[in-house]
């Protein structure tokens, strides 16, 4: 019988980053045309409104995750138990999801008054809840993909298949206003999830088992409330933000933020691609995360740096593609955006450094400087107009990036782990041999 051949050590990497990095590149390349076809069919206050909505979905989505997308990463059952563990977490997540939908929207006359609208039809609040249970299971189901170091199905579900799902709606959906926009986008998200399950089952032997022995999530519940609150912290901005521009600015204000922020999203993108395999490759051979972390900090400098100047460079004609009024509002903010997201490269690759070697106190209070810098300084800034926004989501990167960056480093000096062992760990790490390539197999990877 023929074995797996392995990857080269430390060579992985390269190869994970480049799926994650094509999955987000068709995410990409989908959701701008989303979003220009968005900006023609539907007014900016439309998009404004919808954004808020669409921006309170994908908060929720991570929220409902509960920090166990990172443990099927770090800490993945054995074998036997490897179906159990993701069964579990996967109905954990899409009950999480429905419920908190229903407490965001119960919660919108302290944070949201001018979305109160939705709550008045039972079936948008029914249908809000699900397709936020929907967004959350496509956020652990590539986790799944990624603990299972097969990151080219992401360019299957997450990539192809949802974008071309969400793409295909919003031009016959403008009757419906700006649910259109938000159906269009939950649906993407149900299309991806549905091909997921296919996928898990047909290429990762994943079968549905309700089994709790063995699944390891009770024993490291600790490691997942943790990342859990730290992922709670950095996704508040991108909930509250558009909440200030929409109440200081107003709806069409809220349009030109999202769009730009989007665009800004999928520079991002490429820090986090590069972390996400980072991440999964540590979690696989921890002896490899030193020599790891110097080449992903390599490969995001490489290729952030001038992704940030083409989008600095364009964005007058980026932004014309969807409008004249976009490209005259939203320019400076999109290039503070792209300017801002080297310090985001920085925060991203110090977040996964701290989250891989379990510096997980650290971890929490990195993210806080994050949402408190950002926070206050766009509530300070939000009256002197949009691209005041973006200077206040730069600096709030780089100052958790800088804080981080330092615990990186001091956590680092003097550790030397040793093959077989993951650093600082209470319980004894499966060996790379131990540790699933797909699901019900011990195959080696």
């Amino acid at each position: 019988m023929a074995r797996h051949r392995r990857p080269k050590e430390g060579q992985a990497v390269y190869r994970n980053s480049a799926f994650v990095l094509a999955s987000t590149a068709t995410t990409a390349a989908l959701g701008f045309l989303f979003w220009v076809v968005v900006a023609r069919f539907y007014t900016p206050a439309e998009v404004g409104i919808a954004t808020s909505l669409i921006s309170a979905m994908s908060l929720i989505s991570y929220l409902s995750l509960f920090g166990l997308n990172n443990t099927l990463i770090r800490f993945p059952a054995t074998s036997d138990a490897r179906n159990a563990q993701l069964t579990l977490a996967l109905c954990a997540v899409s009950v999480a999801g429905g419920v908190l939908a229903l407490g965001y929207l119960a919660g919108l006359p302290w944070y949201g008054e001018k979305l109160l609208f939705v709550r008045e039809n039972p079936l948008a609040v029914t249908t809000f809840a699900v397709l936020c249970a929907f967004a959350a299971l496509n956020q652990l189901a590539k986790s799944v993909f990624m603990g299972a170091r097969a990151p080219e199905l992401n360019v299957l579900s997450d990539g192809l298949m949802q974008g071309v799902a969400k793409l295909a709606l919003p031009a016959s959906l403008t009757g419906f206003g700006m649910y259109g926009i938000v159906g269009s986008t939950g649906i993407g998200f149900a299309a991806a999830v549905l091909c997921a399950l296919f996928l898990m089952r047909r290429r990762l032997g994943f079968r549905f088992d309700l089994r709790v022995g063995g699944t390891r999530l009770r024993e490291q519940f600790s490691y997942s409330l943790a990342s859990y609150v730290a992922g709670l912290l950095n996704l508040l901005p991108q909930l509250i933000l558009p909440l200030i521009v929409l109440h200081h600015l107003g709806a069409e204000a809220t349009g030109y933020f999202y769009v730009a922020f989007q665009i800004a999203g999928l520079l991002n993108a490429i820090a986090f691609s590069v972390g996400e395999a980072l991440f999964a490759e540590g979690s696989h051979d921890p002896t490899q995360v030193p020599m790891l972390l110097r080449r992903t900090a390599v490969i995001i400098a490489a290729a952030q740096t001038p992704a940030a100047a083409v989008i600095a460079g364009g964005s007058g004609l980026i932004l014309w593609v969807f409008g004249p009024g976009y490209s005259d509002a939203a320019r400076p903010l999109l290039v503070a955006f792209a300017i801002g997201s080297l310090a985001v490269a920085l925060s991203a690759w110090a977040n996964f450094a701290l989250k891989i070697t379990r510096q997980l106190r650290q971890l929490v209070v990195n993210n806080a400087v994050f949402a408190v810098v950002t926070v206050s300084l766009a509530l300070l800034w939000a009256p002197r107009g949009l691209v005041w926004i973006g200077w206040a989501w730069g600096l709030g990167n780089l100052a958790s990036g800088l804080v981080a960056l330092v615990a990186v480093v001091r956590g680092r000096r003097g550790q030397t782990p040793q093959r077989g062992a993951a650093p600082a760990e209470p319980a004894p790490t499966p060996t790379p041999v131990d540790r699933p390539h797909g699901l019900g197999t011990r195959t080696p990877s």
